[in-house]
């Protein structure tokens, strides 16, 4: 049986599995690891008081160029049938729309795209397994991580960002070319926060437009009505809101308490929208790893660090930090892989 682990439970990670999973005819087994306790950077945060109010505090829609609708029509109209993606008709202030684009939100949530590419997969998921060392021993992987025993795979795909890439101890350190390591640390990222806010259900925010795009304030970049943006507004359920920082303030405070940076956000979004109902709930999620801002130079969407057995990296660090960028970086890594699985 083949035994084939992703780090990184993201985008690209989890539709690389979904791929593989299609892909390899004969008996497979498939993991799937990630050092946090959820699926990569959309993640959907569930008020603690009612499950069914939600915000995404990662991506907040996704737009689709004609390039692209073309390019990846399947996983487009997939994703569509299945009602995971509808079209974005909600209004968002100052939002740049280009000719021919196409905006689509995901009604349940952000997260209901990885959820759906892991159930596709059929993987063994895990969660809060941070690897720390890969090895080459008997021409497999054995792939150690913080807690438990290390395990031994056929063929192994990171979609964690490349910073993290370069931390990994073990034969790796030596599997990396000099080229490939400067490459690796040529990405970079921007860093921000998000701020989920949950309100009791009934309570009315009495705001014309679901999205606002802030041009002049030098903390909030982005404001949702997050329930109004994927047209979930129930009397059962409370509003809610997302508030996401400039580059900038993310930047200057990344090492800040959550608290501190929490209470920061709150004041500038009250000069923003004075007269907030207080919310029943928070949820404040740092974003080390934001957005690519630099990818890696000449690299296909994936950077090949060892051919047989294959041990492949993937994600946005090799493409660009959108849907798209991740679907394409997905494919590159199964382009790699074809004649190894």
């Amino acid at each position: 049986m083949l035994r084939v682990l992703v780090v990184g439970a993201g985008l690209t990670g989890s539709l690389c599995a979904a791929l593989l999973r299609r892909a390899v005819a004969g008996p497979l087994y498939l993991a799937l690891w990630d050092k946090e306790g959820d699926a990569g950077r959309m993640i959907t945060a569930k008020s603690p008081h009612n499950p069914r109010c939600t915000v995404d505090l990662g991506a907040q829609y996704i737009t689709c160029t004609p390039h692209y609708a073309k390019k990846h029509q399947d996983f487009y109209e997939e994703l569509l049938a299945h009602g995971i993606l509808e079209p974005l008709t909600s209004p968002i202030e100052g939002m740049k729309v280009q000719e021919g684009d196409c905006n689509f939100v995901a009604p349940e949530g952000i997260s209901s795209i990885t959820k759906h590419y892991l159930k596709e997969s059929g993987a063994d998921v895990f969660f809060k397994q941070c690897v720390t060392q890969i090895n080459l021993k008997n021409n497999k992987w054995e792939v150690s991580k913080e807690t438990g025993s290390p395990e031994q795979f056929d063929l192994v795909v990171l979609t964690m960002p490349s910073p993290q890439i370069l931390e990994l101890q073990g034969d790796i350190v030596n599997l990396i070319s000099e080229f490939q390591r400067q490459q690796l640390a040529s990405v970079t990222y921007s860093s921000r926060y998000a701020l989920g806010l949950f309100y009791e259900a009934g309570m009315k925010i009495d705001i014309p437009w679901a999205g606002q795009y802030i041009a002049s304030n030098p903390c909030i970049r982005f404001i949702s009505i997050d329930s109004k943006k994927r047209n979930r507004e129930s009397s059962e359920c409370g509003p809610s809101l997302v508030i996401h920082t400039t580059v900038t303030f993310g930047a200057t405070h990344l090492e800040n308490s959550e608290e501190d940076v929490q209470k920061l956000i709150t004041q500038q979004l009250e000069t923003l929208l004075p007269g907030l109902p207080q919310p029943v709930a928070t949820k404040c999620q740092k974003w080390r790893y934001s957005q690519v801002t630099n990818s890696a130079v000449n690299c296909p969407g994936q950077m090949t660090l060892h051919c047989n057995p294959s041990l492949v990296c993937g994600g946005d660090g090799f493409t660009h930090s959108n849907f798209d960028g991740c679907i394409a970086s997905a494919l590159s890594v199964m382009e790699a892989l074809k004649n190894h699985i």
